[in-house]
């Protein structure tokens, strides 16, 4: 039986195979599928939690899933502010925190629970969302139970599906979604958002998407997946992720993914220079240390007037600041600084959240671990921000839902009320 990756030192103890069928992909799948349910039989977290939910009656109540240190989240929570009071104001609102906390209680989307493993992304959520959130900080294959729900978001882990890595289709993070589906089919919500890297597409010779989606679709949804820039939404970056988006079959609601606000004939793309141009002489702390071969094999910097590489999950490979000269390519993967090193810099911490379009209110946890480096420390919160959905990207995903919820809560409250006048 041929085997879908071969003992070869690389990037990982293993690389992919280079001749693998979709037999073989499908044989993977389909037997990592059964072994990733089977985790949960052992699963010792008990249900107590529960009873600790906060439901909002006249709201969407949500599960975000992944959760991480909230990017999705406050994208879905601008959107669904948005709706209610009017775009204008929310933005308005938005980029002041006393402003912001005044007003976001009357978002038509309701967090009632998250879960993620990440202690520092944790400590984040909690420091920016309301008390009212249950944080399950457990792995997610030792809950046995999942709350009801209305909606339930989250980007799965994506390392195994990355481009940048071994891209390996039996690596066991790519099948976390399988636990995303079991909070679907308990929790029973009306609409489900999931997102994920670019690569997943590609992995398996296309094979892997196709078994999510059916998945997905075998609980009960109409399942549609996009892939999106960040960029043509209002974010300064160059970031492409897939969307999969389910509603329940049988819903009078068909989700459409909005279309691109910036670019060509739209707004104009948001630059470095309107995002972290006011931050050049106070960048606040930033990642430092020498450039590592990897990191000097291809350009890192971009220039003013365009949109950043990729936000990733750690320090040492943030991108440069746009300051000093452009880098130069002196052969293959090969790049130098022509003006020197000391000209040049890694993107701070606050410089990467603005480009995620965080406001500057929103804080992020470094462990407060006096005993380990500066650098450390700071790496954390570089992982938190890079593994994020860009606010603006979550909320221009968000908004087709949030529109529909408002009249969606407006019923079922009034179904309900009558229900009451009748006994």
């Amino acid at each position: 039986m041929m085997s879908i990756k071969v003992e070869q030192k690389g990037r990982g103890k293993f690389k992919p195979a280079s001749n693998y069928s979709i037999d073989d992909v499908k044989r993977v799948l389909h037997e990592k599928i059964i072994e990733e349910n089977s985790k949960v039989l052992h699963a010792n977290i008990d249900s107590d939690y529960l009873t600790s939910i906060h439901y909002a009656p006249d709201k969407i109540n949500t599960i975000s899933l992944f959760s991480g240190s909230g990017g999705l989240d406050l994208g879905f929570e601008l959107a669904g502010l948005a709706a209610v009071i009017g775009e204008e104001l929310a933005l308005e609102a938005f980029y002041s925190k006393e402003a912001y906390d005044a007003l976001r209680g009357q978002s038509i989307f309701h967090t009632i629970y998250t879960n993620d493993l990440f202690i520092e992304a944790n400590e984040s959520y909690r420091a920016n969302f309301p008390k009212s959130v249950f944080q399950h900080g457990i792995d997610i294959r030792k809950v046995r139970n999942f709350p009801k729900a209305d909606l339930v978001i989250g980007g799965f882990p994506c390392p195994g599906f990355s481009e940048a890595g071994p891209r390996l289709v039996d690596d066991e993070r790519n099948f976390l979604y399988i636990h995303f589906i079991r909070c679907i089919t308990q929790a029973q919500p009306d609409i489900f958002v999931a997102e994920n890297v670019k690569g997943m597409m590609t992995l398996g010779k296309g094979e892997v998407i196709k078994q999510i989606t059916e998945d997905f679709a075998a609980s009960g949804y109409d399942v549609q997946y996009k892939l999106l820039n960040a960029r043509d939404y209002g974010v300064p970056q160059l970031r492409e992720r897939v969307f999969i988006v389910g509603v329940k079959k049988g819903l009078d609601f068909k989700y459409h993914f909005p279309k691109a606000t910036h670019g060509e004939g739209l707004l104009p793309f948001a630059t470095l220079q309107q995002t972290i141009g006011d931050l050049e002489a106070n960048p606040g702390p930033y990642f430092t240390g020498s450039y590592s071969s990897i990191y000097m094999s291809r350009n890192r910097k971009k220039n003013w007037n365009e949109q950043s590489f990729t936000i990733q999950a750690s320090g040492r490979q943030a991108p440069l600041h746009p300051s000093g000269l452009p880098m130069e390519k002196v052969g293959k993967d090969m790049w130098i600084f022509p003006d020197g090193e000391e000209q040049h810099r890694r993107l701070s911490v606050l410089e990467i959240a603005r480009i995620q379009t965080f406001p500057d209110w929103y804080t992020f946890s470094d462990g407060r671990n006096m005993n380990v480096s500066a650098n450390n420390r700071l790496d954390k919160q570089y992982k938190q921000i890079g593994n994020a959905v860009p606010v603006l990207l979550a909320k221009a995903v968000a908004t087709p839902i949030s529109e529909w919820a408002v009249d969606f809560v407006a019923k079922r409250f009034i179904e309900q009320t009558q229900q009451l006048n009748l006994f």
